[in-house]
């Protein structure tokens, strides 16, 4: 039992008991391989520690487990105010846990500890709460029909839902998907990104706590070309949900396909920022900031090109200049006045550094930036806030998702031609436009391609609003009323109330 717990210390002094092995059937166990993943602290390249991986045999128990529960009475009858109960009680725990689930995030993520505490934790818990309150919501209808027959609608669950999650947001996308699952009766096996194995783990330990059954909820470290496919191709999942890059998307879309698993994918984004010339320049600037620099650029629907209208252009860029050299602050992430901590690990440091020096080649104007950043220790995987601007569309820069602190920027003429270029990308999650223009804001946004617009703001997203992309970004929608759609079937019953043969 001892090789399954470790005591840490984090860098802001916090103690806790890191859990490390897999989380079956209400019980963490070790791999059957034995096999581990390391998990290293990205601000200054140490070991913080090992956790054991998944294989296919591994998945395989876990998925049993699942299917076992899921005809559990105890959870398949379970009164909808009961579940939401307990779902409630989830939420109230991981509030009680909060400081060590921040603090968690931060030492394996890299993301400030403000940020982890205030943003990411209040979101995991305020989705498990949204979820709770819908989970004796869930209803059918009758469809009239004729005096002859009476024929109604349910919603069940799927099943066995499959879930993958990504390194940016491990605990925040985890209750994106858990939410929806569990408020309708699903039962789940999680697999972490094998980048950020560790607060997925601490989250498993209250889920006996908060009066689950066993088997409902099943959390797997594992690599993604092991673990992940072997869940893609299980035959007895009946649902896959995925949110990382478009490539990895397209390969889970093919695995699902042996046996027609439903599927969610929130996949990649190069999303557009128009800023019209009667835009709030201020705003414009500080919106922008947010759009692409939040969380170390590290988004997936980070507006990451930035198209100004040429009669504000110049001051634009003057402007967003200054305000990133003020408001990004690059430090240790436990500080208080840190924005942007380190990249995730170093092949993501190296991958948005190979972005820049194709940005230079290419002949792209650089702003700032550029380079490692280096005064935090001397080690981390630290990158300066970079801005180019006069980039062409043809340019990788433009076209490609770096998912960094990594901003393009470029000119445009009239509305016809923004609108034009912004969708002129095989991408289609996010968008975001600043114009004081309310026509044009809306008609703007109207024509847009993407899953969503957001008009004078950019990435505030709420948890009651639907969330997904078009295109090669995704398919399907998670979060608000929407994501339970993903989680359940609509049975149709009819009734022969008189008819006769």
């Amino acid at each position: 039992m001892s090789d399954l717990f470790i005591d840490l210390t984090a860098p802001n002094g916090h103690k806790y008991k890191q859990p490390r092995g897999l989380f079956i059937n209400n019980e963490f166990v070790k791999s059957q391989s034995g096999e581990t993943i390391t998990s290293i602290n990205p601000s200054n390249e140490s070991e913080i520690a090992s956790v054991y991986a998944a294989g296919p045999e591994d998945v395989d128990k876990a998925v049993a487990a699942a299917r076992k529960a899921v005809k559990d009475p105890s959870w398949r009858d379970m009164d909808t105010n009961a579940r939401s109960d307990l779902l409630f009680k989830f939420a109230q725990l991981i509030e009680q846990h909060r400081e060590t689930l921040a603090t968690i995030e931060t030492w394996d993520n890299g993301k400030p500890y403000q940020i982890s505490f205030n943003d990411d934790l209040g979101e995991v818990i305020t989705t498990i709460k949204y979820y709770a309150g819908y989970a004796n919501k869930i209803h059918g209808q009758v469809i009239d029909t004729s005096p002859a027959k009476l024929a109604y609608v349910v919603r069940e669950p799927l099943g066995v839902c499959a879930q993958i999650i990504p390194w940016n947001f491990p605990l925040a996308m985890a209750a994106w998907k858990l939410g929806p699952a569990l408020c309708t009766g699903n039962t789940v096996v999680m697999k972490a990104a094998e980048q950020t194995p560790l607060s997925i783990l601490y989250l498993a330990s209250l889920i006996k706590e908060a009066g689950f059954p066993p088997g409902v909820i099943n959390i797997l470290n594992g690599e993604g070309r092991k673990a992940g496919a072997a869940l893609a191709q299980h035959l007895d999942v009946d649902k896959i949900a995925f949110t990382g890059s478009t490539a990895t998307g397209k390969e889970i879309m093919k695995m699902a396909a042996v046996n027609m698993k439903n599927i969610t994918l929130e996949t990649g984004g190069k999303s557009p920022l128009l800023v019209f010339d009667d835009a709030d320049l201020d705003q414009a600037v500080k919106w922008s900031h947010v759009g692409i620099m939040y969380n170390q650029g590290q988004v997936c629907t980070a507006t990451s090109r930035i198209l100004v209208q040429e009669g504000i252009y110049d001051k634009f860029v003057e402007s967003f200049k200054e305000y990133v050299s003020q408001a990004s602050v690059v430090g240790d992430p436990f500080k208080d006045d840190t924005f942007q901590g380190p990249q995730v690990t170093k092949a993501q440091y190296e991958r948005v550094l190979s972005y820049i020096e194709a940005g230079k080649s290419d002949g792209a104007k650089l702003v700032t930036g550029g380079e490692a950043f280096k005064d935090v220790g001397g080690k981390g995987f630290f990158i300066a806030p970079t801005i180019f601007a006069d980039v062409k569309d043809d340019m990788r820069i433009y076209r490609e998702e770096v998912f960094g602190p990594f901003v393009v920027i470029s000119s445009f003429k009239t509305e016809e031609e923004a609108i034009e270029r912004a969708n002129d990308s095989t991408y289609g999650l996010g968008a975001a436009l600043f114009t004081q223009d309310i026509t044009k804001a809306h008609t703007v946004a109207r024509r847009i391609e993407a899953g969503m617009v957001w008009i004078n703001s950019s990435n505030d997203s709420d948890v009651r609003v639907p969330f997904g992309g078009v295109k090669q970004s995704g398919i399907g929608r998670e979060l608000g009323e929407a994501g339970l759609e993903a989680y359940t079937n609509k049975k149709a019953i009819h009734v022969n109330l008189g008819s006769r043969l």
